[in-house]
Parts: structure tokens; sequence; C-alpha cells
């Protein structure tokens, strides 16, 4: 797909995480129209992946570490083709549905690792890129965090690993919105400083916006082809970005539009006029 394919596209992955949201009457949409751009690029231009075959031991692995967006995955997956027939309606967090509030690899097709228990991403995903290097395996495994996460230890724990095992297979997108469910990163931690820390780690470390498709691809492709340490790319990226009502407004962390929302976000986002 060429950029202005990818932006559309992204855009129809946002609309379907807000519908999802809307008729499940429950979600978090603010995290998930955050990252919409970066998983739209990873899943119809960067991943090595087969939706028929969503097992295939040579595939890329993502893994969502902010599992609670998982609405902009769900789609993401369901345009891809990973499910047959293609899913209308989600039914999101409703009991015995395929599509919970938090992802499982055990419940629905094209998750490669359970999430939710946040902070837990980035030292899975170095056990996943390992485990290829142990193997001789050259498929990549692509993780997404949020800047809140990242307090927690094991990040650091996992990070550090990945550092000394030189995992050049690991790529950690971290959706720098400065934002987490109570306040701002800032009022936190009292820094955002994420680029310095993974540097200090002795970590690749790109810093871009997180809604640049040409952006986001340049480093993928950069952090592919640099050889002998782990890559985060760092993304400034605007909570709830795409919806004029959500933008940067952390009371969207989670909630439900109203009927009134939910027609501004059809025409906001490329829907239904």
């Amino acid at each position: 797909m060429n950029t202005q394919e990818l932006q559309k596209l992204a855009n129809k992955l946002r609309l379907e995480a807000v519908r999802m949201v809307y008729e499940g009457k429950d979600g978090h949409p603010g995290p998930a129209l955050s990252i919409a751009d970066i998983v739209a690029t990873l899943y119809f231009d960067a991943m090595n992946v087969d939706p028929k075959n969503p097992e295939w031991e040579d595939r890329d692995r993502f893994i969502l570490s902010k599992g609670h967006a998982c609405p902009i995955w769900y789609a993401a997956l369901n345009e891809k083709g990973y499910f047959e027939p293609k899913v209308e309606h989600f039914h999101l967090r409703a009991l015995g549905s395929t599509f919970q509030g938090h992802p499982s690899m055990h419940s629905t097709k094209g998750i490669d690792m359970t999430s939710g228990s946040l902070g837990n991403g980035i030292a899975i995903g170095a056990g996943m890129a390992a485990a290829a290097k142990i193997q001789k395996k050259d498929y990549f495994t692509y993780v997404i965090c949020g800047d809140g996460e990242l307090q927690e230890g094991v990040c650091w724990e996992g990070v550090n690993m990945a550092t000394g095992r030189k995992l050049d297979n690991l790529v950690v997108f971290v959706d720098r919105n400065g934002w987490q469910s109570y306040k701002s990163v800032d009022f936190t931690v009292g820094q955002n400083n994420i680029a310095d820390r993974f540097r200090a780690f002795g970590w690749h470390t790109q810093e871009i916006s997180g809604h640049d498709i040409d952006g986001i691809k340049a480093a993928v492709a950069i952090a592919k082809g640099y050889k002998g340490k782990p890559h985060a790319i760092v993304c400034d990226c605007i909570k709830g970005k795409g919806l004029s009502f959500m933008e940067n407004n952390n009371a969207w962390h989670k909630g439900v539009p109203t009927d009134e929302q939910w027609e501004i976000a059809k025409k906001e986002l490329g829907g239904e006029e």
C-alpha cells in the first residue's frame, strides 16, 4: 500500500475501533486511536504474516503490551483477513466473546501473546526474539507499549536482557502520548525522557511522529538494517488521534461515545454521512 492508502486504512481501523466500543458499551478508545497509524503500517506494509496460517513458524511476531488498546488490533486482524467470514459485530468485552477487553492468544486468531497486565510486552518480546536467534530464524518481533507502562520495573529487565543478547530482531514502538489512566506521565514520574533511557541501556533508538506513515516505514527499514542492538522507536502520538472530541483528552482513556458522538466519528473518520 502507498502512503495515502495506508492513511485511509488507519482511519478505517480507527472508525472500527470506535464502533466496537460504541456497540459494546465499554472499552478504551483513546489508547487505541493513538496507535492506529503504527498498527496499519506494521500489518499492511512491514510485517511478514499469513492470515491463512496464523501459527506459521516463520511469521513476524507482534505483541500489544498496552493490551487495553486491543480494538485497533482486532480491526487490523479483521481487515487483514484473519477471520472468515469477516466480522461485522465484535461484541467487544461481552461474556464468551472472541474479542475480549484485553487480547487473548487462546481466544482470538492472530494474537501471538496475551496481554493486559501492563509492563510485560518487552520482556516477552525479548524472549521471542531470543528464541528466533537460538533457532536461527529470520523473523522479527514487534512490540507496542505505552509511555505510562514504562514505569513498570519488568520493562527494564526485558530491555536489559535484550541489550545483553544483542537482539537486533526486536523492535519496540513506544506510544509516547503523554497520558496514562490517572493523569499525565509527567505528573507521575516527573519527565518523559524515554529515548534517553533506551539509549542509556544500549538500544538503537529513533524518535519519530507516530502519525507519519512515511516516517514509520522509514524507521522500520532503518531498524531492520541496523545490526547488533535491539531497536526502540519512540513515537510522539496524540491520544484519541483522529477525533476532534477525543484528541489529547484523557477522559477518553476509557469511555463510550454517545449517539451524537458516534455520528461525529463517522463523519470525521470517513464513514457514513
